[in-house]
């Protein structure tokens, strides 16, 4: 399949992005370049100047919303994709309506206890659709960790390790690197590839 195939099979695709920070932001960027048809995002946070560390924004950008920054940044890259985003804190009530549309929902929360509340509430309400989660990214180094495990629609990538905290900070190059191999599944997903490798 030649990139025009590629990007024509997935202009007519919805990825929805939960999360628009390190993991978010650099996972929609990746998908905006190669031509995803429409993102949906959400966030409620706003841009301050630690998170250029690893976030795609930019130092004119801090102070503003996440999920219009990360909307603008997008549409500069790629004009064509429709980026529908949501100034929203998600719960279990409003993923249901933000994403029912998505073929694919992207998991991209800082906090555990959002992670738990969105895996428990796609897998409860969409056991049709595929989620890919980021966990483990913080630090640097150890590539080697870095995996991608299935359990059938709930995809996890990272090396379930290293969590963030004070003395073990999520830093651009470990953060881009999950985030890329995240995008890199959706797309395995969307073009087929994921059903090819496990038939």
């Amino acid at each position: 399949m030649n990139f025009q195939e590629i990007k024509f099979r997935l202009s007519k695709k919805i990825v929805g992005i939960a999360g628009c920070g390190g993991l978010g932001s650099n996972c929609a960027v990746s998908l905006a370049r190669v031509g995803i048809g429409k993102l949906i995002l959400a966030d409620y946070d706003i841009i301050e100047e630690s998170n250029l560390n690893r976030q795609y924004f930019f130092y004119d950008q801090i102070g503003k919303e996440k999920v219009f920054a990360l909307k603008e940044n997008i549409l500069r890259i790629n004009p064509n994709i429709d980026v529908q985003a949501h100034l929203v804190k998600l719960n279990s009530n409003n993923i249901i309506e933000i994403y029912k549309n998505c073929d694919i929902i992207v998991e991209a929360f800082d906090k555990a206890e959002m992670k738990e509340m969105i895996v428990e509430t796609v897998l409860k309400n969409f056991p049709d659709k595929y989620l890919v989660c980021g966990v483990g990214l913080a630090g640097y180094g150890k590539n080697d960790l870095i995996k991608t495990e299935r359990f059938g629609r709930l995809i996890i990538v990272g090396d379930r390790q290293n969590e963030t905290c004070e003395n073990n900070p999520p830093i651009a190059p470990r953060v881009c690197a999950v985030s890329n191999l995240m995008a890199n599944v959706v797309l395995e997903i969307l073009l087929g590839d994921e059903n090819e490798n496990n038939s």
